[in-house]
């Protein structure tokens, strides 16, 4: 098992779905975690890990706020003296066609899955510079690879995520860091299943092997980026989509 014990991770998003499973993850291979999400939202996946055996704590968190997440970090820091593992999870969606989307739908959708990843990963750069060494992890989408209708706001801000985390991952190298991406294809959560009958059929049918992916899925492929065994990748982009795009 990979073992990631005496390292501190910040996970945004980590409230349900993707975000909460990766906390527990990183949890249960010995991780402090701090499951940040907004209000109190994070405090059963912080129940969960504790109940597991784990050490985690709850960071009330709007990523969209720069100061609010500033302060996050700061707040870390100043309890734990390191900041070893970022995940930027947190994200929402907006969907329509482009000529009935309005202006907030797209500033919301970019604001809070790119523009919030900035903000996370500018916070933790220089702590990570200092100790020479670090792990920032985005979580992108199959969407951003290849798009989809009706996701043009979705798309962009995740296919940014990947531009910004190879142009962060060259900025960094030299420091120790490592700046990767994990990109999910079609995965069981509650936006997923929202999708139902034949559109969920005819996505299934695009997956080579088969069936939807697991948070589980997800938070593995996390794990091991996160870890010391994934040293000398870096800039990377690891799909975790069955298949659905190779």
């Amino acid at each position: 098992m990979l073992d990631l014990r005496d390292k501190v991770a910040i996970v945004t998003g980590a409230s349900r779905g993707i975000g909460r499973d990766v906390a527990l993850m990183l949890a249960a291979r010995g991780a402090r975690v701090v499951a940040a999400a907004r209000g109190d939202h994070a405090a059963d996946t912080v129940s969960a890990i504790g109940a597991a055996g784990g050490r985690a704590e709850a960071g009330s968190v709007d990523v969209t706020d720069r100061a609010a997440v500033d302060a996050l970090v700061a707040g870390a820091l100043e309890r734990h003296g390191r900041i070893d593992i970022l995940v930027n999870n947190a994200g929402i969606a907006r969907d329509q066609l482009l000529m009935r989307m309005k202006r907030d739908d797209w500033d919301q959708v970019i604001a809070t899955n790119l523009t919030a990843a900035f903000a996370c990963a500018q916070a933790v750069i220089k702590p990570m510079i200092k100790q020479r060494a670090g792990r920032i992890i985005s979580i992108s989408s199959v969407v951003g690879q290849v798009g989809n209708a009706g996701q043009s706001n979705y798309a962009a801000s995740k296919a940014g995520l990947i531009g910004f985390s190879k142009a962060l991952a060259r900025e960094v190298a030299s420091r120790g860091i490592t700046v990767n991406v994990v990109a999910p294809g079609l995965i069981e959560t509650d936006m997923t299943r929202a999708i139902t009958g034949k559109a969920q059929d005819d996505w299934t049918a695009q997956i080579p092997l088969g069936r939807l992916g697991s948070t589980a899925d997800v938070a593995a492929a996390v794990c091991f980026l996160a870890s010391d065994e994934a040293s000398y990748i870096t800039g990377q982009v690891l799909a975790v989509n069955g298949g659905m795009y190779m």
